[in-house]
């Protein structure tokens, strides 16, 4: 199991309002206790999820919310105790000149949850005609460009079990990205990504929805879907042509069913925990304190992993770019507003991040200045040059006023030309931290004389704003944490990046963007990047990152918030935690036993 599985499952954006249990019950068709009668009370968990998967199809996925790890295993996984890469779908891999040559060899006997083999034409396949596909957007493609050229890798089948791939230059998270990269079956999607539909596009686009029979969508990964009920749940089931086995050769996992409730609101799932009906629990700050004094009596152990691997952030949307009607996605009057990096700075300075940690997180979390995660060896001090923007209104007027902006008489800001400075802050729903951080910030900018308005979406809907339609002014988010290897936000930082959202390229299959262009700042980073996946030399790399910090933090195309402590609870019964803020308690999933059901 891929230690990413429980993140993207437990480590989810963002909510808003407290409903009954009765709303809950309600919201989610019958209460989930009733599997416990299902089956001859086969071992099961029942744990949850604050969004529905917007699709059934891995490699289109763009949002936090999905079933993929349950149902995928990697090649290679790495193990979040040790960091450490091991043998998974692959039994083992060779490496040569210098990094640039991998041969990985599949283990024996492998097959798809429909039966058939498993071979390296699915390797090839996969990564030749979809993830290097230039008609097929997906969003890890831009993690395998290579140099200034973008070159991708070579994948070409040596046997049935081996597969090389080879690279024109030193690439250092080379065998992390072959490794960890989903491998799809040829013989169901091959068909789809060659044949081109009335649009113009691979019929691969249209494969595999959230309306495709989940029994047909298939897996090399411990589960497979046995029934999906849209907003309520999806129901996993033990794959049975899974290759993992115990040491006695007995098949796993151990848990045969696991029940996937959508709960869109970490207040009902908080009320779901208790009266009975979920395992586990993400542990909001407003939960933490109830929770705690129930710990023992009711029988959960709540795990603390630190700071989350994470990041949370408000970003505003810098394109100059138009749509093809010629529309700007952003009022020219704001987006001259949003292009100055002083009043970046100045809100940076206007929030008040340390007053969010208290009322907002109840103290449990940490204030943040990076991108990289503060546990990275990548991650640079405020004292080696990271520029920390601590609560200060009074330095953010000063900037703002030195960057043309001026004051009426009732203390509300205007710009040069007599504008009143008034935007819109764009969050999601489902996680009631977000709502909160939101309300701060409007009153913190109110502080300054900006006036903010929010938006709050639903998270499908908030995505398809900021990916799609792109016209938002600002918006207050996060990602999940890619772990101390800085390459893997390369989709965020690079130019051309898939999620590059403060300042949008086009993308394959999308309508163009006229107009479009970078920052000499974006650039830097861009060619940063390049070079510090181009280096081979650990000592070397960190100064690199070093350096895209600096300017990133100069230039704040997001202003880092507070992120919550990596805190989890887990009823008693299951055995063989291993918890990590990395992995979260479910990353070895194929070995954890249940002691009752």
């Amino acid at each position: 199991m891929k230690s990413s599985i429980f993140k993207q499952l437990f480590q989810r954006s963002w909510i808003f309002t407290l409903l009954s249990l009765l709303v809950v019950v309600a919201l989610n068709g019958c209460n989930p206790s009733q599997f416990k009668s299902q089956a001859a009370q086969v071992p099961r968990m029942i744990t949850a999820t604050l969004g529905a998967p917007s699709t059934f199809n891995s490699a289109l996925n763009e949002t936090a919310y999905g079933v993929f790890g349950f149902i995928y295993d990697s090649l290679i996984n790495e193990n979040p105790l040790t960091n450490k890469q091991e043998p998974a779908l692959a039994e083992s891999w060779e490496v040569f000149d210098n990094g640039k040559r991998i041969i990985i060899t599949l283990r024996e006997g492998l097959k798809w949850s429909d039966g058939q083999p498993m071979t390296a034409d699915d390797v090839v396949f996969s990564y030749n005609e979809i993830y290097l596909n230039p008609k097929i957007p997906t969003p890890v493609k831009d993690s395998l460009k290579i140099g200034e050229s973008g070159a991708t890798p070579n994948v070409k089948k040596l046997d049935e079990r081996r597969v090389e791939f080879t690279i024109p230059e030193p690439f250092a998270p080379f065998l992390r990205w072959v490794g960890g990269i989903t491998i799809l079956p040829a013989h169901v999607l091959q068909e789809s990504v060659r044949t081109t539909g009335s649009d113009g596009n691979p019929k691969f686009f249209s494969m595999w929805g959230t309306d495709t029979d989940p029994k047909k969508i298939v897996g090399n990964g411990p589960y497979v879907m046995e029934s999906y009920i849209p907003s309520q749940r999806v129901i996993f089931k033990r794959n049975p042509y899974y290759w993992r086995k115990d040491t006695q050769g007995k098949p796993q996992p151990y848990i045969e069913r696991i029940v996937y409730q959508i709960i869109e609101s970490t207040d009902n799932q908080l009320i779901s925990f208790r009266s009975g009906q979920l395992d586990d629990l993400e542990v909001t700050p407003e939960g933490f304190s109830l929770l705690k004094r129930e710990e023992k009596r009711v029988g959960f152990n709540i795990y603390n992993g630190g700071p989350d691997t994470g990041t949370s952030f408000i970003a505003f949307n810098l394109t100059k770019g138009k749509n093809p009607k010629g529309q700007p996605f952003v009022d020219p009057i704001k987006s001259r507003w949003f292009n100055k990096k002083e009043f970046r700075q100045a809100i940076a300075y206007a929030i008040n991040r340390e007053a969010m940690k208290i009322n907002v997180f109840r103290g449990l979390g940490e204030p943040q200045n990076s991108f990289v995660y503060v546990k990275s060896p990548f991650y640079l001090p405020p004292e080696k040059g990271l520029k920390v923007y601590n609560y200060d209104p009074e330095k953010a007027k000063k900037l703002l006023l030195q960057a043309g902006f001026k004051y009426n008489s009732q203390n509300q800001l205007l710009d040069a030309d007599g504008n009143r400075v008034r935007f819109t802050l764009l969050t999601n729903v489902e996680r009631k931290t977000r709502a909160d951080m939101a309300a701060q910030i409007r009153q913190d900018l109110a502080n300054i004389g900006i006036h903010l308005d929010l938006q709050v979406l639903t998270f499908n809907a908030y995505i398809d704003k900021l990916k799609v339609s792109q016209n938002w002014d600002c918006y207050l988010g996060g990602f999940l944490g890619g772990g101390v290897e800085p390459h893997g936000a390369s989709n965020i930082w690079r130019i051309k990046g898939a999620s590059h959202a403060f300042n949008q390229g086009s993308q394959p299959g999308k309508p163009p963007i006229i107009g479009w262009e970078p920052s000499d700042w974006e650039k830097e980073i861009d060619r940063l990047y390049v070079k510090g996946a181009q280096e081979l030399d650990e000592n070397k790399r960190k100064e690199i990152y070093y350096e895209y910090q600096r300017i990133a933090s100069e230039q704040l195309p997001f202003i880092h918030l507070v992120e919550r402590l990596n805190l989890q609870a887990v009823r008693d019964r299951f055995q063989g935690i291993k918890y990590t803020a990395l992995g979260g308690p479910f990353w070895n999933l194929y070995e954890i036993k249940v002691t009752e059901n």
